[in-house]
């Protein structure tokens, strides 16, 4: 594994370790060597600079997940410009709130993607702002590197150089300011727990511009291995692509594996990813029978965890060789360097096993948000992160992720896990996906109500789901009082269930 301290440093080591090793490669079959990446970024950074780009500079960019997104990132941590990657999914209102708080030189969008006019509505966001839109359509400007100014000092502490925006499911985006070693300690962390092995081809197949595409780019020049890039996903069309290009690593999370296992159950005579070793996971804790399902029907060592947010990423990982028990009911332990601790909703130091709110200090830790005023309510009196999530620490400081603060169902005073109703219904035949969510209840507080996405247009009501969820050992204190069948569940990019969109649609009907 090579040792570099920037994003640079291991561009242009792993390039010299192994020039003509597969950095990327697409959907179109496009590939891209390490040493490409390298005299692409070089070109690159050399037609932003005549644009006045120079070190420290802000460039926003909102692309989808092209080879050319990686050279930009490349072209960028060149100069030293602090790169703000926006998530594509993100429109006028958030992009416009990251324009003016980010103060960007250049938002760099697509002329058109998808169906939708990206270029206007960057022009939008950024009216009454110093910000221009740089259209990039697979092509970014260029010149002779030559000229380039010298590749900044890395002596002293390194510098902030990512600001990454959370998803703002629940509000504003907020900020995360990180540096180049923060994202790199995540890649290590990451590349530990899978044991990542030059040979391994990885799926990149969710949005790069979330901040755990950037680690995969991290870890696959730390390691040597190849990326398989898919410009948006598509649940039969990534598949096979992955299938093609012989994945090993098939991430990335809940919606992606059980697309795996869709086409796995509608294709039963295709031997699906002869090669896999591991589905590596994230963003959103995983119904455990996920786990064996896929060991069992697709094979590798199933999903292998991680848990981490925008904020502090990877922060526990499963491993290799852990147990099932341990890969379909935890996120793995802590990492290198990384102490976490359980407090109680009352304020106390958490038992072993006991619920509480997770926290956190890290070395991949972000610098804080770049919003000051959101570091007091962030971090407690004694420093540590507060993550906003509860879970539990077993013996071995396992993490289980047992639900979110805010996703607590408060009824008659007694606390219901949204996320234990959950993994129990995950089980039932009739599920496909399903989410629970608390409404506004005047008498009681909130109601539990479980959206339900079913099989195949399958027919399931509350009875039969009570009936399902005693027979599981579910008190009947936490039974859901209401059931919704809906096609599919509103998620963000990083695979999280969009509640708000949920508590909005049915509160008032």
């Amino acid at each position: 594994m090579i040792e570099a301290r920037t994003l640079w440093e291991l561009i242009e080591a792993r390039a010299e370790a192994t020039p003509d090793g597969q950095a990327l490669v697409d959907e179109r079959g496009t590939s891209v060597s390490f040493a490409e990446l390298k005299d692409r970024s070089e070109r690159a950074a050399a037609g932003l600079a005549a644009r006045s780009v120079t070190e420290g500079t802000v460039v926003s960019w909102q692309l989808p997940t092209w080879n050319e997104a990686v050279v930009l990132v490349g072209a960028l941590s060149r100069i030293g410009a602090v790169q703000n990657p926006i998530l594509p999914i993100l429109r006028e209102r958030e992009v416009g709130f990251i324009v003016r708080q980010a103060q960007p030189r250049y938002l760099v969008v697509p002329s058109e993607f998808r169906g939708f006019d990206f270029q206007g509505m960057a022009r939008t966001a950024t009216e009454g702002s110093s910000t221009e839109v740089l259209v990039a359509d697979r092509e970014l400007p260029e010149a002779d590197p030559s000229g380039l100014p010298a590749v900044p000092s890395t002596d002293g502490d390194l510098p902030v150089r990512w600001l990454f925006y959370t998803s703002g499911t629940t509000a504003d985006p907020k900020g995360a300011q990180h540096t180049d070693a923060s994202v790199m300690e995540a890649a290590l962390c990451m590349a530990d727990g899978l044991d990542l092995q030059p040979d391994d081809r990885s799926a990149l197949v969710f949005p790069f511009t979330h901040i755990g595409g950037i680690i995969w780019l991290f870890a696959g020049l730390l390691v040597g291995f190849t990326n398989i890039l898919q410009e948006a996903f598509e649940p039969v069309a990534t598949t096979e692509l992955l299938q093609k290009e012989g994945v090993t690593m098939a991430g990335a999370g809940t919606p992606f594996h059980m697309a795996y296992l869709n086409y796995r159950r509608e294709h039963p005579d295709v031997d699906l990813f002869p090669n896999v070793r591991a589905f590596p996971g994230g963003g959103a804790p995983k119904p455990p029978q996920l786990h064996h399902d896929i060991k069992k029907e697709i094979g590798g060592t199933g999903i292998i965890s991680g848990y981490g947010l925008t904020e502090a990423p990877i922060l526990t990982m499963g491993g290799v060789g852990d147990s099932d028990e341990l890969l379909a009911n935890t996120e793995g332990r802590p990492r290198r360097g990384v102490q976490l601790r359980a407090v109680t909703l009352d304020g106390k130091e958490a038992g072993i096993g006991e619920e509480g709110e997770i926290r956190a200090k890290a070395p991949q830790l972000m610098q804080g948000y770049l919003d000051p005023a959101l570091d007091q309510e962030a971090f407690d009196e004694d420093g540590w992160f507060r993550t906003g999530d509860l879970g539990k620490l077993d013996d071995d400081d396992n993490l289980t992720i047992t639900g979110r603060l805010k996703d607590v169902i408060i009824r008659k005073g007694e606390n219901i896990s949204a996320k234990e109703l959950e993994d129990l219904l995950f089980d039932h035949p009739k599920v496909a996906d399903v989410a629970v969510i608390g409404l506004p209840d005047p008498e009681v507080g909130e109601r539990a109500c479980a959206v339900i996405a079913s099989k195949e247009g399958a027919q399931i009501q509350l009875e039969e789901v009570a009936t399902f969820l005693m027979e599981k050992g579910l008190s009947k204190r936490k039974l859901p009082e209401r059931v919704e069948l809906v096609d599919a569940l509103p998620r963000n990019p990083a695979g999280k269930v969009v509640k708000t969109e949920l508590r909005d649609r049915y509160a008032n009907s």
